[in-house]
């Protein structure tokens, strides 16, 4: 099983635990317009990518497993371009911060830091599944401070609360996720400390270096 980066360029994580530091605070939720440069990819061109890229491939710490998810078609890990970590879900984690996706990894170790989008049709929209807990990627729009808007592998079915857009921009070879629940991009907390130092969040309107990532293909 080998991660391979995609790139269209070719083809085309509030509990008991410790409190995140005061870090970009949540912004009021509110719709985007289309990012300039950003194009957004529907099933056909992110299956285009994930079957045909002979890129360069990710950091594999030997041994790593994948779920058995393994049979679904889109396979991805994430890495944030702001840490250049891998995106993780804390399935250990005590309530209510089970699940919480944050980007820590240095490398991709197997099922913690593997994900199944699942394309939705009639809403064009992914859902992400976690290969580690078997599940989908929630933003927690109600909860409050620093953790509001937080993503939570936590749900066992795909609502209004676990669908995502996708983006792309070419001549970054960047990618972006924005939540259909609230209309931001999902960031990557660099400056928050504790138990939720890295987490990803649905609280940017705008693309602007936090919220830019990688996607690397699972070949399995």
């Amino acid at each position: 099983m080998t991660p391979v980066l995609l790139s269209l360029g070719v083809l085309l994580a509030a509990s008991a635990w410790t409190a995140p530091a005061a870090g970009a605070a949540p912004q009021a939720d509110r719709s985007v317009g289309f990012p300039s440069g950003w194009e957004k990819v529907d099933v056909d061109e992110l299956a285009e990518i994930a079957e045909g890229t002979p890129a360069r491939k990710a950091p594999l710490v030997v041994g790593g497993d994948v779920s058995t998810q393994a049979e679904e078609p889109e396979l991805l890990a994430v890495q944030s371009l702001r840490n250049g970590k891998f995106v993780a879900t804390e399935k250990s984690y005590p309530a209510p911060d089970t699940g919480a996706v944050r980007a820590r990894s240095d490398a991709y170790n197997g099922s913690w830091e593997g994900f199944a989008f699942e394309w939705d049709e009639s809403s064009e929209t992914y859902a992400l599944k976690s290969l580690a807990n078997n599940r989908y990627v929630a933003v927690e729009k109600n909860y409050t401070g620093a953790a509001q808007n937080m993503l939570r592998a936590r749900s066992t079915s795909a609502g209004g609360w676990e669908r995502f857009a996708l983006y792309y921009n070419d001549s970054l070879d960047r990618w972006a996720l924005q939540s259909t629940l609230n209309g931001l991009f999902v960031t990557m907390e660099n400056s928050y400390t504790g138990s939720l130092q890295y987490v990803l969040r649905a609280r940017s309107a705008a693309i602007s270096g936090w919220e830019e990532f990688s996607l690397y293909g699972l070949d399995v």
